[in-house]
C-alpha cells in the first residue's frame, strides 16, 4: 500500500501562489492514477483534480481550472498541484489520494489510500 504525505500548505494572500507536493512512499507509485481534493470547514470533500499514471491526462473542478495545475514526477513519487490567483474560497485542508479507478474519477469513495492533508489558508 502506498503511502503519501502532502506539503507545501500555508497561509498567502489572494491573489498570491502556492504549490504543494504529495510524497509516496513504495516503487508502484507510478502505476496509479492520483488526485487532490480539498475539505472546507463544514463541507464535504471535494474534487479538485487528478492525474493518469503517465502524467497525461488531466481533470480540474471547474471551480479551479484555469489557476490549478497538477503535475507528477514518477521519478520522484511526487504529485504536485501548482495553485495560482489564489482566493479565499480556496481556503481548505487539501489531500492527494491514489485512484481505484483508471482514468480516475471525481468521487472520494474512488480513491484509495489518503495523505494527513495540508492546510492551505488565503487571506483577503
Amino acid at each position: 500500500q502506498v503511502q503519501l504525505v502532502e506539503s507545501g500548505g500555508g497561509l498567502v494572500q489572494a491573489g498570491g501562489s502556492l504549490r504543494l507536493s504529495c510524497a509516496a512512499s513504495g516503487r508502484t507509485f507510478s502505476s496509479y492514477p492520483m488526485g487532490w481534493f480539498r475539505q472546507r470547514p463544514g463541507k464535504e470533500r471535494e474534487f479538485v483534480a487528478s492525474i493518469g499514471r503517465r502524467g497525461v491526462n488531466t481533470n480540474y473542478a471547474g471551480s479551479v481550472e484555469g489557476r490549478f495545475t497538477i503535475s507528477r514526477d514518477n521519478a520522484k513519487n511526487t504529485v504536485y498541484l501548482q495553485m495560482v490567483t489564489l482566493q479565499p474560497e480556496d481556503s481548505a485542508v487539501y489531500y492527494c489520494a491514489t485512484s481505484l479507478l483508471d482514468p480516475p474519477g471525481r468521487i472520494s469513495t474512488s480513491y484509495a489510500s489518503w495523505g494527513p492533508g495540508t492546510q492551505v489558508t488565503v487571506s483577503s
